[in-house]
């Protein structure tokens, strides 16, 4: 099995520890070190958790295993929280030093820790076109310098058999 749809659910099956990653991950209450604030955009509906996860910038290691990624003393950290009920969705996440990252954000509709490929969403920055398999890392990048970086990711929700996209305006 290959693809986005094996990666993800490989990866979410595997993972043995849902807080790996998150205390490297938690931002301050006023964070002045390398992190991203990630404005939210696209949300289908104001149900169930984000996860935020951030990988090394190359393709072996992004959307890899987290367990793997942490035995290996590979970054990886990650931010969940449960989506506000109104107004502007923004998350942050420490990065370990100013660079280049890849980064992934799940919105996981019903909160099973699982990537539900017909209901849930999910975004890279840059909002690269999604098909059935995962991204190059390229294609979610993001740097960061000494200070919090401010981006914006589009998640995407299957919009027919093959496609995925950002939903339409209503």
């Amino acid at each position: 099995m290959t693809g986005m749809l094996a990666v993800l659910t490989a990866g979410a099956a595997l993972a043995s520890s849902p807080d790996l990653g998150k205390a490297e991950g938690r931002c301050g209450a006023v964070e002045r070190g390398p992190a991203f604030l990630v404005g939210v955009k696209g949300l289908k509906d104001r149900a169930g958790q984000l996860k935020l996860e951030l990988y090394p910038d190359n393709d072996t290691d992004f959307l890899a295993d987290d367990n793997v990624l942490v035995a290996s003393g590979k970054t990886f950290r990650r931010v969940e929280v449960a989506v506000p009920s109104t107004g502007d969705v923004q998350l942050c996440i420490r990065a370990p030093a100013p660079g280049v990252y890849a980064l992934s954000l799940l919105h996981d509709r019903n909160g099973d820790r699982r990537f539900n490929l017909n209901s849930d969403g999910i975004g890279f920055p840059g909002d690269p076109k999604l098909g059935w398999s995962k991204p190059r890392a390229a294609l979610a990048r993001a740097v960061v310098g000494t200070v919090p970086a401010h981006i914006a990711i589009t998640l995407q929700y299957r919009t027919g058999l093959f496609h995925f996209g950002p939903l339409k305006e209503r």
